[in-house]
């Protein structure tokens, strides 16, 4: 029994890292569209079909999560890590939600690319760097890493203000549709950092059982 159970609590791991490696491939597209018109609709659709598999993962994980806590009935340190990663996925899903609005944008075709003059770019990699660590900082039961991650945050709050910005400086070069895009190209990228921080405060919490917004494991269960 505690064999099989071990097995499942890696499981659960593998099925984090996987569905975070799926956030992590659709931000990395959304980028190559910023960078390049070139096979957009093939981009677009990947993006669509990474959602959908990031959909699936959601309540595969759910479904571990909620047989390992009728039948295993795990308690201490096990049920934070257990009760953190639904909330996880959770965030998971919403960046992979997040990364389709940014792809469905720019199918439009309104955006000339490569954007240039902004700092969308940046905030794409600071989104991919953020979800891997935030991750990593749960599997690896790494409290400063998740500390980090957190802190990371702020800087994609800087990088947003620094596309508002680039967009008035260079306000000249978009038209007004343009710029509305942009800046909510900008602002789903900001709020993919808020989610990969939202893990980053989940990891935190199933190391040391405390959470910044004062929510104790019997709090995670109430709607």
């Amino acid at each position: 029994m505690r064999e099989r159970y071990l097995e499942q609590l890696t499981q659960l791991q593998k099925e984090l890292l996987d569905m975070g490696a799926l956030c992590q491939q659709a931000i990395m597209k959304t980028y190559r569209l910023l960078s390049s018109a070139e096979l957009r609709r093939e981009q677009v659709e990947e993006i669509n079909k990474i959602e959908k598999e990031t959909d699936t993962k959601e309540h595969a994980v759910e479904a571990l999560c909620i047989q390992l806590l009728l039948r295993q009935q795990p308690v201490a340190g096990d049920l934070r890590r257990i009760s953190a990663a639904l909330k996880i996925v959770t965030d998971m899903e919403r960046i992979g939600d997040q990364a389709t609005d940014i792809a469905e944008i720019l199918e439009t075709g309104s955006i000339d690319v490569p954007v240039k003059g902004l700092m969308l770019t940046e905030m794409a990699e600071c989104a991919m760097d953020m979800v891997a660590k935030s991750l990593e900082a749960y599997v690896s039961r790494d409290l400063e890493l998740a500390r980090k991650v957190i802190e990371s945050d702020d800087t994609m709050d800087e990088l947003f203000l620094g596309v508002r910005r680039g967009l008035h400086e260079n306000r000249e070069n978009f038209s007004g549709d343009q710029i509305l895009d942009l800046l909510m190209i900008a602002k789903y990228y900001e709020r993919i950092g808020d989610h990969a921080s939202n893990i980053g405060e989940w990891a935190e919490f199933s190391i040391n059982g405390i959470h910044r917004n004062g929510e104790e494991v019997a709090d995670l269960f109430v709607p």
